[in-house]
């Protein structure tokens, strides 16, 4: 079926198929004849002939650095809700946290078929500076932050010395710590500083024996709470930088006959379902992780639609939910 083929049986020009196609104006009688012949010839327009037609495929390329996350999952909704609505599709890629990774997909995008790039990112790198600049299309960060583009991410400092500061009450002091790569600036470094700057407001000492590194999973909390309670066993809290790292420490914890949080208190960041379920209940930072998906969508739209790009850098806010485990 083509455009002309339609135009003869709806008795309209094929210049008047074209304008309905496109959004353009045509009168209701002709809009009517066409969307009929359409509906009953099941017609769908050609992406490619579209997209060759007007130099946009409306189609948005998403890089994820794990798909099976449920952080994760909440920001992609965002920005599905969003972009969708405007007739845009999501291309998403799946980096499973690898570096390189994230700097292929750039390049496939910057040679492939999309408007515009959301990159949810994890360590930034001179190199991925270069790939966003190299892009030719307009790109968005969440999740870090990097000055001559716009991003929205978390404040993972603040949100981290907040639930630090809770674990030094009623007179617990030897707070440790389980983080990961202080490569990952939000994660990592913006984390561990929040730790490091309660410990310090309180007059406690950041020891280095006390903190310990693990990846994204609770397998890896679990075993750097164990490595970590071998060297420091008269710990009184652990502030791990996830959810996952704590739900993880939490069992090794428990495994080693001590109770939470009589004995030794935790904490996460990310308020995943996870730590509601877990008893007792996680101490973690609610993240406005949907909200961040939205914003950078709109941001996108709005260098897309309008050819407007702010440079904005929009730091969202957190909320502390106590749980049972401090």
């Amino acid at each position: 079926m083509t455009i002309a083929e339609i135009a003869l049986r709806a008795g309209v020009s094929k210049a008047a198929v074209s304008r309905y196609l496109n959004n353009g104006y045509i009168s209701s009688e002709k809009r009517e004849a066409i969307r009929r012949v359409i509906e009953e010839t099941g017609y769908v327009p050609s992406q490619q002939a579209q997209t060759l037609r007007t130099g946009k495929s409306r189609m948005v390329g998403v890089i994820v650095p794990r798909i099976d996350s449920e952080s994760i999952s909440r920001v992609v909704a965002g920005i599905s809700r969003v972009l969708e609505q405007q007739g845009y599709r999501l291309l998403l890629a799946n980096t499973d946290n690898n570096v390189e990774k994230e700097l292929e997909y750039l390049e496939v995008f910057r040679s492939g078929n999309v408007d515009g790039v959301i990159l949810i990112a994890t360590m930034l790198s001179r190199a991925h500076r270069q790939a966003l600049a190299a892009l030719g299309s307009p790109a968005v960060l969440i999740g870090q932050r990097m000055e001559g583009i716009t991003c929205i991410y978390h404040d993972d400092r603040g949100a981290a010395a907040a639930l630090c500061r809770l674990l030094l009450g009623n007179g617990r002091r030897r707070i440790g710590y389980i983080g990961v790569t202080p490569r990952d600036k939000a994660a990592g470094a913006a984390r561990r500083a929040g730790w490091q700057d309660a410990m310090q407001q309180a007059g406690q000492l950041a020891d280095p024996l006390w903190m310990e590194q693990s990846d994204f999973s609770i397998d890896g909390g679990y075993a750097a709470a164990g490595r970590l309670l071998a060297r420091a066993p008269d710990l009184e809290g652990i502030f791990c930088a996830t959810d996952s790292i704590a739900i993880g420490a939490k069992k090794r914890i428990e495994e080693s006959g001590r109770r939470i949080p009589d004995d030794i208190a935790i904490a996460g960041i990310g308020h995943s379902r996870l730590s509601e379920l877990v008893r007792p209940r996680l101490a973690t930072a609610h993240y406005y992780y949907q909200t961040s998906g939205e914003e950078a969508a709109r941001d996108l739209l709005e260098m897309l639609e309008q050819g407007i790009d702010r440079k904005k850098q929009l730091m969202l806010g957190y909320e502390i939910h106590p749980g049972e485990s401090i």
